[in-house]
């Protein structure tokens, strides 16, 4: 069976994490709508309460709040999500899933209600980024100048590095 990926973020910490679970052992949110709680312990966060928030499907299409069911289907929308408009007022036809989640749902986003008993930063370490060292490689800058002048006293001195096919 299929993995569904969980981007659990945290209000407070401002910061988010991913999990992965079966299908299988997270069955009970088949059905579930956006907007609804269940228990991290479906995905190993014990103690947690988790609100879904959104989520995308096999294809990458955004779940849509206000689309009831489960279903693909393409509406004329102009706000997020799918859809970032650059006019005010803009309006597109996009494809978007419904807001209930299904076997083709493939991430789903989340955020944290109440906290458990092991710090989020605890379940979900920072990952720092490996210092590279800065190699300095000066190259001489050469002016429009300089390259003019060097130029004119080529010429000057009998046209060498510049020949004039005719």
């Amino acid at each position: 069976m299929a993995t569904w990926k969980f981007v659990v973020s945290d209000p407070e910490s401002r910061r988010s994490g991913q999990k992965e679970a079966e299908q299988n052992k997270a069955a009970g949110l088949l059905g579930k709508k956006i907007g609804d709680e269940f228990s991290g312990d479906m995905i190993e966060l014990n103690g947690y309460t988790l609100k879904i928030t959104g989520g995308s499907d096999r294809d990458g299409f955004p779940m849509y709040p206000s689309l009831e069911g489960i279903g693909r289907r393409k509406l004329l929308i102009s706000d997020t999500p799918g859809f970032h408009p650059k006019i005010k007022g803009q309006r597109k036809r996009k494809h978007v899933r419904g807001n209930t989640i299904s076997a083709d749902i493939m991430q789903i986003n989340c955020k944290v209600v109440k906290k458990g008993s092991k710090p989020f930063d605890e379940i979900f370490p920072k990952k720092e980024k490996p210092k590279e060292e800065k190699k300095e490689e000066t190259k001489p800058v050469e002016h429009k100048k300089e390259k003019i002048e060097e130029v004119k006293n080529e010429e000057a001195s009998g046209g060498e590095g510049i020949q004039n096919q005719s």
